[in-house]
């Protein structure tokens, strides 16, 4: 043990001999983050047990039926196969066609009007920023019937349903632009000031100053964008019925546990659960960091 390492001991105990109630904060935070760490370990538990099931369900080729066990008694790939020999395939290019095209307009849409309501002060600016608000609060389902009426005069529902999804699922894309705001309040103003003042334009200081600094909350306007389309089973359902044409993943799948396929179609309808849940999965491990900095940072400032 060096000098520097007994000074910092002899410290450390006679600081301990002088407060003696600081060794029982430290025993309670100890205890605290012990337990704290036991029930979020039991919750990861339970709330991965489903997903285990479904993975090890999938695998399962003695049986296509539901059955009364977990572990497969004999294991392959069948389901995988046979899964890409039905319209899953359809199913899922029109699911990552939908995200993706969703993601690029929305993800534009929502960064330019945060950005226009974080520096510009204008007539109407709150009145307009009330009225989205208060808007957002009614629940989409009310306007499912009307919608559905639209898309069917412009010829969007059933075989043509992935342009009309699209084309719903972008119109109110402004409306989401609280969380943005938020973070573009945190950025300080005087790098807009100082831009103009050298000439830029406010579409250069948006692209080039702004963003890169506001990457976070870019990935976090990204990722709800996508993931929306991408579960998406109740509008799409209610827009592409009858044909496969225009169907995603979830109203594709869906119609497996029917009564007349589920037997058939089980551990098929599993293994397209994996398929499914794998990439975005994976987006999301790998971008979670920015995830959580774009909502703790967009919290900051309203």
């Amino acid at each position: 043990m060096s000098r520097h390492d007994k000074v910092d001991v002899r410290f450390e105990n006679r600081y301990l001999n002088r407060h003696p109630n600081h060794i029982g904060m430290r025993a309670k935070n100890t205890i605290s983050n012990t337990i704290i760490y036991v029930v979020l370990i039991l919750m990861s538990v339970i709330w991965l047990i489903p997903f285990i099931c479904i993975l090890l369900q999938s695998f399962r080729v003695e049986s296509t039926w539901q059955v009364g066990y977990v572990v497969p008694q004999q294991w392959g790939f069948d389901n995988y196969v046979a899964l890409f020999q039905t319209d899953f395939k359809r199913w899922y290019l029109n699911t990552f066609i939908m995200a993706l095209v969703t993601a690029l307009f929305q993800t534009v849409i929502v960064l330019c009007m945060s950005y226009t309501l974080s520096r510009f002060r204008f007539k109407m600016r709150a009145a307009l920023m009330r009225f989205m608000l208060i808007l957002g609060m009614f629940p989409g389902m009310l306007t499912m019937i009307i919608l559905y009426r639209v898309l069917k005069d412009l010829g969007l529902t059933q075989s043509n349903a992935v342009p009309g999804l699209i084309l719903v699922y972008v119109a109110s894309s402004g409306m989401g632009y609280y969380v943005s705001k938020g973070f573009f309040d945190t950025i300080p103003k005087s790098l807009d000031e100082a831009a103009l003042v050298d000439g830029a334009t406010r579409a250069q200081i948006l692209w080039k100053i702004i963003l890169p600094l506001a990457k976070p909350i870019v990935i976090y306007t990204i990722l709800t964008a996508f993931m929306a389309p991408w579960g998406d089973f109740v509008f799409a359902r209610y827009v592409s019925f009858g044909t496969s044409e225009g169907m995603n993943v979830a109203v594709g799948m869906f119609n497996w546990l029917n009564k007349d396929q589920i037997g058939s179609c089980y551990t098929m309808f599993c293994a397209g659960g994996v398929v499914v849940a794998i990439p975005v999965t994976i987006l999301f491990m790998c971008l979670q960091k920015y995830y959580v900095e774009g909502v703790t940072g967009g919290a900051v400032k309203g």
